[in-house]
């Protein structure tokens, strides 16, 4: 049984990694509005309504999985840097995901091409490596979305099969945490 908790706040050399909070709302919604981030992630902006949506399935799975998604932002400035974590949405997705924690990650555009998001899903990775018993971990990646699937890579995740996700073309990617560095 897994224990409820609440986002721990990590800090890496440049990035806070927090909990969400109410008044996250209106930068989170920029950036799922983008259609610069959302090409790969879904192939197009997110309304107001699909965007809070996002943010309370955020916060809620901390309390009923013990994992969930961080609030990234910028430690020197407070700036809004994006949205990374781990998540189990359920997809109805060829071969099935499972109870797999699903990581994901989301950086805005001024931000990108920083090495950002490589820091912060790294440091959300040393989090799920402690918690997570050894289980692996998953995600899945647009085939186009060659910055994310380096950002993976470098995580440890491997392809393990080429599908489809709601008509769209996707890669799936494993990563073994007792093989990841």
């Amino acid at each position: 049984m897994i224990v409820p908790v609440l986002p721990p706040r990590i800090e890496t050399a440049r990035l806070t990694l927090r909990g969400h909070r109410l008044e996250d709302f209106a930068a989170s919604f920029a950036m799922w509005a983008d259609p610069q981030v959302t090409r790969f992630i879904g192939g197009k902006p997110s309304t107001e309504e699909e965007a809070w949506s996002r943010l309370l399935r955020y916060a809620g799975h901390w309390p009923l999985l013990g994992f969930g998604y961080w609030l990234v932002e910028e430690t020197a400035t407070g700036r809004f840097v994006g949205e990374v974590g781990f998540a189990n949405f359920h997809r109805d997705l060829k071969p099935p995901l499972g109870d797999r924690p699903e990581a994901g990650w989301a950086i805005t555009t001024w931000a990108q091409g920083q090495g950002f998001a490589t820091e912060a899903v790294r440091a959300a990775h040393a989090w799920g490596d402690s918690h997570f018993g050894g289980r692996t971990t998953v995600c899945m990646i647009a085939p186009e979305h060659l910055a994310s699937l380096r950002v993976a890579e470098r995580l440890g995740y491997r392809e393990i099969t080429r599908t489809t996700y709601k008509g769209t073309p996707t890669v799936l990617l494993e990563r073994d945490a007792a093989r990841s560095s």
